[in-house]
């Protein structure tokens, strides 16, 4: 019924910028929260950024000043723009919805995952 395709992971040096993007589809009525996690290897999953459609965003203090999230909730996507990278930014990225389908309850969904890797 929904899926979110994630685009733009790859491998970057320290210091250099990257953007992923997520696009939900599928039976979707409204998503009320819109974001990213990510997970290093040997650490937990952690929240990397999320937003609200009103545009209220939380972000971790680990990125706080250096990622921004943005959302375009007429394509039901949305972008984080990662600036001044770092190696401890590696992890797998995953995209992260709360969505409404039509006439359900709110569910979570997450993407397959992306590859973000920072070298020194």
């Amino acid at each position: 019924q929904v899926q979110l395709v994630e685009s733009g992971g790859g491998l970057v040096q320290a210091g250099g910028s990257l953007r992923l993007s997520c696009a939900a589809s599928g039976d979707i009525e409204s998503i009320p929260a819109m974001g990213w996690s990510r997970q290093a290897p040997g650490k937990q999953r952690e929240l990397v950024a999320t937003m609200t459609r009103g545009g209220s965003a939380v972000y971790a203090d680990s990125v706080k000043g250096r990622f921004t999230l943005s959302r375009d909730n007429a394509k039901n996507t949305v972008l984080l723009q990662m600036s001044s990278l770092k190696p401890e930014d590696t992890a797998v990225y995953y995209c992260n919805a709360e969505i409404v389908s039509w006439g359900m309850a709110r569910r979570s969904y997450w993407g397959q995952g992306t590859q973000v890797s920072v070298s020194s």
